[in-house]
């Protein structure tokens, strides 16, 4: 075989490694892919002191070493990890192993699971994002003053219109977000 198919092949397992060590770090494989390392190290080692004269094949080869020095790198401070028990992944095996299952918890009542954010909560959720996007502050504003705002200005709006029913609409005008209103038919 020459460089090329070998380049592709240490591409390949380097592929398959790096998914069996996920594997074996979600604890789906019993014992890390040993064997598999090797292969990949061997193939390191092999092109590591010949001078590879076309560019693309060097760069090539250089970037999967490079990738798989610092996956090397990962798994090794992983596995000292799970070895000292700090691992979050195994702590919490662990803790599900050492805790009985709870109890069930109490369910919601009907009103709670079907509430749906009113239109005066997306409003609200619109400004605040409009007003983070120009970058001005929202500590100061709540849901609330939305509420008011828009009661107080409600009347008004409904006798010029002559409608019920009004749809909201957040905009930016100027660098300053700005709640335009819309009879709804």
């Amino acid at each position: 075989m020459g460089l090329a198919e070998d380049i592709v092949r240490f591409e390949q397992n380097l592929e398959e490694l790096i998914i069996k060590y996920e594997q074996y770090f979600l604890g789906l494989e019993k014992r890390a892919p040993l064997k598999l390392l090797d292969d990949v190290e061997r193939c390191v080692r092999r092109y590591a002191g010949t001078n590879i004269i076309n560019t693309m094949l060097k760069f090539k080869y250089n970037s999967i070493v490079a990738r798989f020095n610092s996956y090397k790198q990962y798994w090794n401070r992983i596995n000292t990890q799970i070895e000292e028990g700090r691992y979050s992944r195994e702590r919490f095996k662990m803790e599900m192993k050492s805790t009985h299952k709870p109890a069930r918890a109490p369910q919601p009542h009907a009103e709670e699971q079907r509430h749906v954010p009113s239109e005066i909560d997306k409003v609200y959720q619109q400004y605040i994002s409009a007003r983070k996007a120009c970058n001005l502050s929202t500590g100061n504003i709540t849901p609330e003053v939305i509420n008011t705002i828009i009661a107080q200005q409600k009347p008004a709006i409904s006798k010029k219109y002559r409608c019920d029913t009004m749809e909201y609409k957040v905009v930016i005008e100027e660098g300053v977000p700005k709640i335009k209103v819309r009879p709804r038919k």
